[in-house]
């Protein structure tokens, strides 16, 4: 059974951080939360942790009710940093371990194992002050995981980390998910998303406006991208814009992008241009990126917000 989220509502005041938000994460995926600055994804993942209650719906994971889960059901790595600036690195991770009743023992093996991957091993009796932004970063996740918790909940976590890094959290990732791991994180780095997660959920303004595997995301959009570069004039925008259906999206440097409805056939395209006698270096069907499946659902409420207010402002203006 997964971890449902099902239809919360939280307010502070006058400001409506969540709005009957719902969403559903398999065990032993990788989730993605997405959504702007102030969507309610952090607000969302302390209700899950139990650190905030929410005023209406509830969280289960496996048919439980968070609330009656133990703690160490939950890691958490918030954005913001958690450490003792003063501790040592070893000290500071068997004392977190400790709190979920880990042995002194399991806990420095899991150290030692951990800090090797992270090729940090001669950072475990430095003072944490002392390590770059990156590398405690690194520490922190490992705090989170170190009791070995079912769930893994992640704020932002590739903050500040370079690409070496990176790639080193995303090998941790997929470990955890391969050992049965449930992981969930927001992030505003779509390619982040695009490479680990399998499912998302995209929040605006405190409501989930779209939801599911990525895979059935992107179909929903009734749409596809073609990518075409030719030897002809320009890469031919101009009769581009005359195949029906077709709308020039992005004209790069050496091919053009173009979307292309899902009643359409994209093959029109390429037809097109070889009847034209231009030669086709470049002939690409794609689905829709994530970063445009979010553009497309929170740009556009904030264009129609936006035209709203100025045929709100307009009817106000008349005498």
């Amino acid at each position: 059974m997964s971890l449902v989220i099902d239809h919360i509502t939280k307010r502070f005041g006058d400001v409506v951080a969540l709005d009957d938000a719902s969403f559903d994460v398999e065990p032993g995926r990788i989730f993605g939360l997405l959504g702007a600055n102030g969507a309610g994804k952090t607000t969302c993942m302390r209700i899950v942790l139990d650190i905030l209650r929410a005023d209406e719906g509830r969280v289960t994971w496996k048919g439980i009710e968070n609330t009656a889960l133990p703690r160490k059901t939950w890691g958490y790595l918030p954005e913001e940093r958690g450490l003792y600036p003063r501790m040592k690195v070893g000290e500071q991770l068997r004392f977190f371990s400790s709190l979920y009743g880990v042995s002194d023992a399991d806990a420095s093996a899991e150290i030692d194992d951990w800090l090797e991957r992270f090729r940090i091993p001669e950072y475990r009796d430095r003072k944490v002050e002392e390590l770059s932004k990156g590398n405690q970063q690194k520490i922190q996740f490992l705090a989170a995981i170190l009791h070995d918790p079912e769930v893994l909940i992640m704020d932002e976590p590739f903050t500040g980390l370079d690409p070496i890094n990176v790639r080193l959290l995303k090998e941790a990732f997929a470990e955890m998910r391969d050992r049965g791991k449930t992981l969930i994180f927001s992030t505003h780095q779509m390619e982040q998303v695009e490479e680990l997660c399998e499912s998302i959920a995209i929040v605006d303004r405190g409501r989930v406006v779209v939801s599911g595997a990525v895979r059935d995301v992107k179909r929903a959009m009734g749409r596809q991208v073609v990518r075409l570069a030719t030897d002809g004039d320009g890469h031919g925008v101009e009769w581009l814009q005359k195949v029906p259906g077709v709308t020039l999206t992005a004209e790069r440097e050496d091919f053009v992008e173009l979307r292309v409805p899902a009643d359409h056939d994209p093959e029109e395209i390429l037809r097109a241009a070889l009847s034209r006698g231009d030669r086709v270096t470049r002939f690409e069907i794609a689905e829709p990126s994530l970063e445009e499946i979010f553009v497309e659902h929170v740009g556009r409420r904030a264009v129609d917000e936006a035209e709203e207010h100025l045929a709100t402002s307009a009817r106000e203006a008349r005498p």
